[in-house]
């Protein structure tokens, strides 16, 4: 039996909107959308306010069909909202009541939850309404059931809009990606620390895994080179006296991920390695310093290009790279094109905003010296750049806690 439970009588109050609706409908207005359909994880949880329902955070499949969540949203009409869960998100209802004032908790597969949200947009009499939904995160089942019910020509891509509006930050969002940058700078560092000579990769990495789980981060993935080697696959090659290590991770902090890579090695730094570094650092801080509202993101690349492109001792081997992130590790401002990750830098001419947040990444692949790279978390803000987990950024010596 269903349970399809109204939030203002179950809660006794009205929840606010966990968004900023004012801006989420200028955006819809702009991308002549007039409904949202979430079905991602990640914007689903935006819509919800940051909740993600625990049992299925590493997991989607459930006998033989999968975890849909559906988040519908109609523009300047929040009393329309409604929430499709699966039937065990009703207990989660009871406990931290959902904010949409349309509940229904009966489902374990993608087509019944997705009658149910065609049933939902149905009874909204939307007429020739636009409707955008995500075509990359909503199963083909559950699609022609909602295409029969609305119409094809209704639905529409909705991927741009949902970017748009997680693209500035509110001060709650940034604090947590804050705290997940800070947190994985810690497990970096305390792993560099507890490693030594004869550290294996797989040893480096459950290391990793233990340190973000005990600070509270969801673990990831941990991309991790030894010595000369560009490989940043686990294996049981172990760390040897005077070799570098470059630990690259992610971490998820309630939702929000922290992407970050620092560098170590075994023993002190030979003046080779400290120039290598301090190159990448200073494309690092030329290319930071161009991360304020109001720069087009075109002005990062240039910054770090241009610096890089003068140091023809490295140029040939190392690449400068920027991305947007937040619930995901790549996210709006899009910023480069095709590098590496397949997709367009649709945001390179616009300007950026405050609330922003940037990864800043600078990769060499040494021929003789190793993988060696730094990459940096970075809000933007009116006038400044701000690096958040930015301790570690040198040479961090291993085994000194062993």
């Amino acid at each position: 039996m269903e349970e399809h439970v109204n939030i203002q009588a179950a809660a006794g109050q009205k929840p606010g909107i966990p968004f900023d609706q004012a801006r989420v409908d200028r955006i819809m207005e702009e991308q002549g959308i007039d409904v949202l359909v979430a079905t991602s994880k990640h914007n689903v949880q935006y819509l919800l306010g940051g909740y993600r329902f625990i049992f299925f955070s590493a997991m989607d499949a459930i006998g033989h069909s999968r975890y849909l969540p559906i988040v519908i949203y109609e523009k300047g009409r929040p009393e329309h909202a409604a929430y499709m869960a699966n039937k065990m998100e009703g207990h989660e209802h009871q406990v931290h009541p959902f904010w949409v004032p349309n509940l229904h908790t009966s489902f374990w597969g993608s087509v019944d939850a997705a009658e149910k949200a065609a049933a939902h947009l149905k009874s909204l009499d939307l007429g020739n309404a636009r409707i955008g939904y995500e075509p990359g995160f909503m199963p083909s089942d559950a699609y022609a059931v909602i295409a029969a019910a609305v119409g094809n020509k209704q639905l529409v891509d909705g991927t741009g809009a949902f970017e748009r509006i997680r693209a500035v930050k509110s001060p709650e969002e940034l604090d947590l990606l804050r705290q997940a940058s800070e947190h994985i700078t810690d497990s970096m560092l305390a792993v560099f620390a507890g490693s030594g000579e004869g550290s294996t990769k797989e040893e480096i990495v459950q290391a990793l895994r233990t340190e973000e789980t005990r600070r509270g981060l969801q673990f990831e993935y941990c991309l991790l080179t030894l010595g000369s080697s560009h490989n940043r696959a686990v294996s049981d090659a172990a760390w040897k006296k005077g070799e570098v290590m470059s630990l690259d991770s992610g971490g998820n902090y309630r939702g929000y991920i922290g992407d970050l890579c620092r560098m170590g090695v075994l023993g002190e730094p030979d003046a080779e390695l400290e120039d290598l570094l301090g190159d990448i650092l200073d494309v690092q801080e030329k290319a930071i310093a161009q991360a304020k509202a109001g720069n087009p993101g075109s002005a990062v690349v240039m910054a770090g290009e241009q610096v890089l492109a003068k140091k023809t001792h490295i140029a040939p081997f190392t690449d400068f790279f920027t991305h947007g992130m937040g619930l995901i590790s790549h996210e709006a401002p899009f910023l480069m094109t095709n590098h590496p990750v397949a997709y367009e830098g649709v945001d390179a001419s616009r300007p950026l905003e405050a609330g922003m947040v940037i990864s800043v990444e600078t990769t060499m692949l040494h021929p003789s010296r190793g993988f060696i790279k730094i990459e940096d978390t970075v809000a933007i803000h009116e006038g400044r750049a701000e690096l958040v987990g930015d301790r570690g950024r040198g040479w961090n010596r291993g085994g000194t806690a062993r």
